[in-house]
């Protein structure tokens, strides 16, 4: 089984250049650690990124509701098992909409609050690509093997969607201490999706400009 940064690194040095991004929950965590490293260097230095923290269970909204805006670029929503148990109806709302540009991934590690609390997800054997097989996406793919994964990517990224897979991801190590007592979160972290969705809105109103 392989692991979140593995997962998520897969999809920041292979994505193509014109994607737009949306990472939500642990997802979006380890895509600030990746940009973080000066040892990854994107390859794609004009792809955008929204992190949408307060939105869990509307990751899949909102990629979805850039896919139709934006029908020209792939759109990459990277999901939360516990965040998609939320808004599970978005499976057939994404499928009905048949946006051919979006690839929904969904990160299955078992917790809620990962590398804070690392709670229990609830209904941790349900499987998702098999609900979202049943609500009509296009593709639908299980994939639990870090290489399986970077060499399928590609792959996936050619095929018109919507396309969804559900990677087996192991849960990160808790960062709570004993007592569940955790390091107090920065201001930003609460701003953030604001501060990332007025630059998604820039960009794109640039481009109609």
């Amino acid at each position: 089984m392989m692991n979140m940064q593995q997962a998520c690194g897969v999809v920041a040095a292979q994505r193509s250049e014109d994607s737009l991004l949306i990472a939500t929950m642990s997802a979006m965590r380890a895509f600030d650690f990746l940009e973080a490293d000066p040892a990854f260097v994107s390859p794609a230095p004009k792809a955008a990124r929204l992190s949408s923290v307060p939105l869990m269970g509307g990751a899949a909204g909102l990629g979805l509701g850039l896919a139709l805006a934006k029908p020209e670029r792939k759109v990459i929503v990277v999901d939360g098992d516990a965040s998609l148990l939320m808004e599970l109806s978005s499976l057939v709302t994404v499928s009905q909409a048949g946006a051919g540009n979006l690839i929904h991934l969904l990160i299955k590690n078992g917790t809620q609050f990962t590398g804070l609390a690392n709670l229990d997800a609830p209904a941790t054997d349900f499987n998702f690509a098999e609900a979202a097989r049943n609500a009509g996406y296009r593709h639908v793919y299980t994939i639990e093997d870090a290489a399986a994964w970077e060499a399928r990517f590609a792959e996936i990224q050619n095929f018109a969607g919507p396309v969804f897979v559900e990677l087996k991801v192991e849960p990160s190590p808790s960062r709570a201490e004993p007592g569940f007592e955790q390091a107090e979160m920065p201001d930003y972290q609460f701003e953030r999706m604001g501060i990332e969705a007025r630059a998604m809105q820039q960009l794109l109103n640039a481009e109609v400009l």
